[in-house]
């Protein structure tokens, strides 16, 4: 007598419908400004149906529906964070920073950069360590504010903790300079050392918010690998509004798949994705 065949059933994600997936992504971009290409629409079906069952509601269109009738819900900062890419690096695109060091040297203190897409921290740590690296008295003489859309992003930016496959990319020396390395449980991570800490601020910001950190103004500002994400007037209007936060001669970090040359007057390109506001 044959063994009994059974067949082993792998759950499917349900689909979402194209009605909700076009709601949801017309309520991204209208939030964030964030493009949900239909190339995302499983992602966006496993992210809805996620919400949908943490809120106990019965389908992703009364979901959408709570969204679209409750515009301060707290709920809005988890539709956004579920949506938010966090692909970042210790010194990514290292030329940028090689840039930076040589333009600092000829800048005038105090020195302040903006790092608008901070993800998880690695980018604005960075910034702090060129910033050590090339300023005299750095921790007295210059400051970073790091912001971002993703809550969650920026609070584990704030801890400053990274599993050391994270920090492999950061030089040998600046490693033994500005980390601990854990011991004991806490063997296989790294902390960034306050004195990187204590010059950074930590904020959550919408680029597409109205309010912006406008007292003050910028020697360079990173906004890498995130226009992407956004329409070409999307994109235009927050260039235009970088443009009167910059010191004179100060310069805008891009990514390396983003061009501006032909969004806006406000920039001219310098190279190497690097701009610098038109005279």
């Amino acid at each position: 007598m044959s063994a009994p065949q059974f067949q082993y059933l792998v759950p499917v994600q349900p689909e979402v419908g194209q009605q909700d997936f076009e709601r949801a992504s017309q309520l991204l971009k209208k939030r964030a400004g964030i493009l949900l290409g239909d190339h995302k629409r499983e992602m966006a079906a496993r992210v809805l149906m996620t919400r949908v069952r943490k809120l106990g509601l019965a389908s992703i269109a009364d979901y959408l529906s709570h969204l679209d009738q409750n515009q301060q819900s707290s709920e809005w900062e988890a539709f956004v964070n579920a949506f938010t890419i966090n692909h970042t690096a210790f010194f990514r695109e290292p030329h940028h920073f090689q840039i930076l060091a040589e333009f600092l040297r000829g800048r005038k203190a105090p020195l302040s950069i903006w790092c608008c897409a901070a993800s998880t921290g690695e980018e604005p740590y960075t910034i702090a360590m060129t910033l050590q690296e090339n300023v005299p008295n750095a921790s007295v003489n210059a400051s970073i504010l790091a912001t971002d859309i993703d809550t969650q992003a920026i609070e584990r930016a704030r801890r400053g903790v990274y599993a050391m496959e994270r920090v492999q990319s950061v030089p040998e020396n600046y490693l033994r300079k500005y980390f601990f390395r854990g011991k004991g449980a806490k063997a296989g991570f790294a902390r960034v050392k306050p004195v990187l800490q204590e010059m950074v601020h930590f904020a959550p910001l919408n680029l597409l918010s109205p309010s912006w950190p406008q007292d003050q103004k910028f020697d360079a500002i990173f906004c890498r690998n995130t226009m992407i994400y956004f329409d070409k007037e999307t994109q235009t209007r927050i260039l235009e509004r970088f443009a009167p936060l910059m010191k004179p001669g100060g310069l805008l970090f891009a990514g390396h798949s983003e061009n501006f040359t032909y969004l806006t007057k406000a920039f001219v390109l310098k190279g190497q994705t690097v701009y610098t506001v038109a005279s």
